[in-house]
């Protein structure tokens, strides 16, 4: 996974991120992206009404919670949202975000790629992991009670351009 880009909303906490790259395609230098989050599977800590997990990683990048296109959780004491990648991929960049293969504490334990402390709505940032390895992408508020909501989250490898 080569990068992740968080964008924040002024409903409630609203967090969309956007895990994407783009990587060139020699010789013709096409340009490809390959969005992992497609394949996968989402779960959460709690459901908002209308705010399914799947909802957060179905290629819609609307952020406008009415259109249907965002994830949503219950006002909760550490909501967490969880992407299973089904198999593991190498992480390079990507709000507290923790990126591994176990699921102890619903995946809440693994290694820490970034700690987002805020980002004003409707900016972006991307945040480096280095080469971190997993099989989920957790997204998570420790230690507060607070909504969590996602309107995309794309996650791409380090070389897009590659089949498999």
């Amino acid at each position: 996974l080569s990068a992740i880009t968080v964008h924040v909303l002024a409903l409630y906490t609203l967090l969309l991120l956007l895990f994407m790259c783009v990587a060139m395609e020699p010789p013709e230098m096409k340009l490809c992206h390959l969005n992992l989050a497609l394949r996968g599977r989402a779960t959460q800590s709690s459901l908002y009404p209308l705010g399914i997990p799947i909802n957060a990683i179905d290629g819609n990048r609307d952020t406008d919670y009415g259109q249907g296109s965002c994830s949503h959780t219950q006002d909760n004491f550490s909501p967490w949202w969880r992407l299973d990648l089904l198999k593991t991929y190498k992480v390079v960049s990507v709000i507290e975000i923790r990126i591994g293969n176990s699921l102890d504490s619903n995946g809440n334990n693994n290694p820490m790629c970034a700690v987002v402390s805020h980002i004003a709505g409707g900016l972006t940032e991307t945040f480096q992991c280095n080469g971190m390895e997993g099989h989920y992408v957790n997204i998570v508020i420790p230690g507060r009670k607070e909504f969590l909501t996602l309107c995309e989250v794309e996650v791409s490898p380090p070389d897009p351009c590659w089949a498999f």
